[in-house]
């Protein structure tokens, strides 16, 4: 099972669910005693589920019997009586719109239509079951009738919170954190508390003013047989009043007439709460209502509506829910659910092994003889591949190694390699540069279907060259391979004689990263997927190798181009290399030629041949600077494609 904490806002969340169930819990333990109908204890419960502390803040400040008997007059100020009312709505519509947030979800369908079935099942639940039917008892009538009542009321409500819950689930469950579209995420409950808190603060103004008017019920009062209600202080003056002066005329006091103010001041101090069940005729004009319905028309239209500028409506969470886009890339309303997918993260919770700076990659690979033919086995899976000591990239590796093995065979060999398949989403494998038969070659969709995860495919051809080349996916390359699957491929010539020799060779294979926020996605040339990390066989200078040489000899630097999206001029200090092979093609003696800087782009190989002079420390470096620092830092002098050869 996936953890749901992954980053942290994750932590957060829990955090803050933890506290909206004690919240929860208080207001449903103190609101048991509280003197108000039972829908309303239900509505202040559901809402504090939905929103927290604030709900309980809410239910505090403008509901809570601050002592016995202070209920009729503690909640007798409009403001709260429009909490009440908001309270009311909120409770059953959000309710109404997360269920089928959840039901849209899962049945895939695209965000537009979740926000319209989300609309419709908020107001159905609203109007047929908290207002209608929980209501029934205290507005009288029969369930039909409060339903023609309550329509309006409900109506407008149900469209001002609803315009200001809709941009904030389009833009956050669209945004660059997409598990905000699945409901087994917290995010997704995290977006909807927000959804509905911003909704109870669009629909409060219009509640207050439909409890004035009479249109729709606020906060009421529902006490045991037995139990008086406090008198306000204006009825204790009005009873001084009262009492005084019958002492002045009969020298006692009279129960009766005590009575009849105490009960006026209690009826009073009911007000607006008493208003639906007394039937009271409403203050609100047709006019009005009509030009507050259209009004929260307009308001729901917009909130509707406008998030598709920006985002692209017509994804739904079976597509892109749980992708999570690099920060700062842009999003625009015709990104496809397949350019979301292309540059998602590296999924953290599908790591299966984890490994120190000091373990390196570019191992070869072992192989056994089946019949005359080397066998090779390369497994693809997720990892965690530490390329600094504090930076470890998610990633996709062959064999766990980044780069995956080395390959080393020889020019006539027969060759059998079985590449498992044990990553989330479909790969293949492309020999670069190989000539063999075209089944083999690779490319997804052209000459293969792609290896499904769990799944496995069987290349095998016979090697007709030597040189330097090497392996990589040829299935949405610019992810698979942008998040580390490459490897080397030396093939040996038949005849020693061919061979460029040297007294040491260094396999130097190139890598870009973009690592944000404790996250890997797929660097890429384009706004917001810039790489921030380069690394030589895996690991970021002061993480590269150092190469230990003697004055005189030479070193043999086969340059891989095994990097995505940029062109990287390798350079050697110390003096000039002779380049010797291009591309696995060795140069004729004659067309060889000194320098001291290659252009490596993607897929170009170089063999060079460098000769130590002079003692001492000299770089091997991109001569980017940017491609020289550790996202944007320099450590111990450099960063990124830079290595050291030592010479004794």
């Amino acid at each position: 099972m996936h953890s749901l904490l992954l980053l942290p806002i994750d932590y957060f969340l829990a955090a803050w669910f933890a506290l909206t169930a004690a919240c929860t819990l208080y207001v449903a333990i103190d609101g048991y005693k509280n003197p108000e109908p039972v829908v309303m204890k239900w509505g202040f419960i559901l809402v504090t589920l939905y929103t927290g502390p604030f709900g309980l803040l809410l239910y505090v400040i403008a509901d809570k019997e601050p002592r016995p008997g202070a209920h009729e007059q503690f909640v007798r100020p409009l403001w709260k009586q429009g909490v009440g009312s908001t309270i009311h709505c909120v409770a059953g519509d959000a309710t109404g719109i997360i269920l089928a947030a959840v039901i849209v979800a899962w049945m895939g369908l695209p965000m537009w239509l979740d926000l319209i079935v989300e609309y419709l099942a908020g107001f159905a639940f609203g109007l047929f079951i908290f207002q209608s039917l929980f209501m029934k008892e205290m507005m009288g009538g029969s369930y039909w009738e409060n339903v023609r009542r309550s329509f309006f009321p409900e109506f407008i409500s149900m469209n001002f919170m609803m315009a200001g819950m809709a941009p904030v689930m389009s833009f956050l469950m669209m945004g660059h954190d997409m598990r905000a579209m699945v409901p087994t995420e917290l995010i997704f409950w995290g977006v909807m508390s927000l959804g509905v808190m911003a909704g109870f603060a669009t629909a409060y103004p219009s509640n207050v003013w439909m409890v004035a008017q009479g249109l729709k019920h606020g906060l009421m009062t529902e006490r045991k047989a037995g139990i008086q209600p406090e008198k306000s202080e204006s009825a204790k003056s009005t009873e001084r009043g009262a009492h005084h002066q019958h002492h002045d005329h009969n020298g006692h006091a009279d129960a009766r007439e005590e009575t009849a103010p105490s009960h006026a001041i209690a009826s009073h101090a009911v007000g607006h709460a008493a208003s639906m069940h007394m039937h009271a005729t409403s203050e609100a004009t047709s006019a009005q209502i009509a030009a507050f319905s259209l009004t929260s028309l307009v308001l729901l239209a917009t909130g509707m509506l406008a998030p598709a500028n920006w985002v692209n409506m017509g994804l739904s969470a079976h597509e892109v829910g749980g992708l999570i886009m690099p920060p700062g890339m842009l999003m625009f309303r015709d990104t496809t659910a397949e350019a979301m997918r292309e540059m998602s993260f590296a999924d953290s919770r599908l790591v299966r092994a984890r490994f120190p700076i000091d373990v390196r990659g570019d191992r070869e690979l072992p192989f056994t003889m089946n019949d005359g033919v080397k066998v090779f086995e390369l497994t693809a899976s997720v990892i965690r591949w530490s390329i600094l000591p504090n930076v470890a990239v998610d990633a996709y590796a062959y064999n766990q190694q980044i780069p995956g093995p080395r390959i080393h065979i020889r020019e006539g060999d027969r060759v059998r390699i079985r590449v498992r398949n044990d990553l989330p989403e479909g790969t293949t494998v492309h020999w670069h540069g190989l000539i063999l038969p075209n089944a083999m070659d690779g490319p997804s969709e052209i000459t293969q279907p792609p290896i499904p995860p769990g799944g496995y495919f069987d290349y095998a051809f016979t090697a007709h060259q030597h040189g330097t080349y090497f392996y990589h996916p040829h299935a949405e390359p610019d992810r698979s391979q942008a998040l580390g699957l490459y490897g080397a491929l030396i093939i040996d010539p038949a005849t020693p004689a061919k061979e460029v020799s040297a007294d040491q060779e260094y396999v130097m294979q190139l890598q870009e990263w973009l690592w944000r926020e404790g996250l890997t996605f797929p660097a890429m040339p384009m706004d917001g997927m810039q790489p921030n990390y380069f690394t030589i066989n895996g690991k970021s200078f002061p993480s590269t190798d150092t190469i230990r040489m003697k004055l005189g000899e030479t070193l043999k630097v086969r340059f891989v181009g095994t990097n995505n999206g940029f062109i990287h001029p390798m350079h050697i200090h110390g003096g000039p290399f002779e380049v010797v092979a291009r591309d696995g093609e060795t140069l004729a003696e004659s067309a060889r030629y000194l320098a001291d800087t290659v252009n490596v782009g993607p897929g170009q190989r170089y063999d060079v041949i460098w000769t130590a002079r002079r003692r001492g420390k000299w770089l091997i470096h991109c001569h980017i600077p940017h491609h020289t620092s550790n996202d944007n830092t320099e450590t111990k002098g450099g960063g990124g494609l830079m290595a050291i050869i030592e010479v004794e």
